[in-house]
């Protein structure tokens, strides 16, 4: 996923900083429309907390037999990962690397593929998103 408007500014890793707005970055990343829209017709209230991911786990994968669909889905269920880790994982942070794809910091330093995983997710179903929150929590 790349994200051009968000500018060139890269640091010594190749990682782009995030602008000052980076609420305003955050609130961008958290939209997730596509799969805001599938939750809501499942009955399912996406409130960015981590029960919200273990709601998507019990979701039927209707959207699998979509193949325009899918990937659109995997990177919305990849960036709601990363806004509820942001949101309740102390110290954690969005970053965006050189090629512009969004990745959640750790306080640790580690960096967390979240639209990959989200990708996997949509695709098979595995690994959980709720057992990505809790490794992920835990580090």
């Amino acid at each position: 996923m790349n994200i051009p408007f968000l500018g060139h500014r890269h640091g010594k890793s190749g990682a782009a900083e995030i602008p000052a707005d980076a609420e305003g970055i955050a609130a961008l990343l958290s939209e997730c429309e596509l799969l805001r829209s599938q939750a809501a017709q499942a009955g399912v209230r996406l409130d960015d907390s981590p029960a919200s991911l273990e709601a998507l786990d019990q979701l039927v994968p209707r959207w699998r037999d979509d193949a325009e669909t899918l990937p659109w889905l995997g990177n919305d269920a990849g960036l709601y990962l990363g806004t509820v880790v942001v949101r309740t994982v102390p110290g954690a942070a969005w970053r965006i690397r050189a090629g512009g794809e969004p990745v959640v910091r750790l306080a640790s330093g580690r960096e967390v593929e979240v639209v990959a995983s989200g990708r996997e997710w949509a695709a098979s179903g595995v690994p959980e998103l709720s057992q990505l929150y809790a490794e992920v929590a835990e580090a």
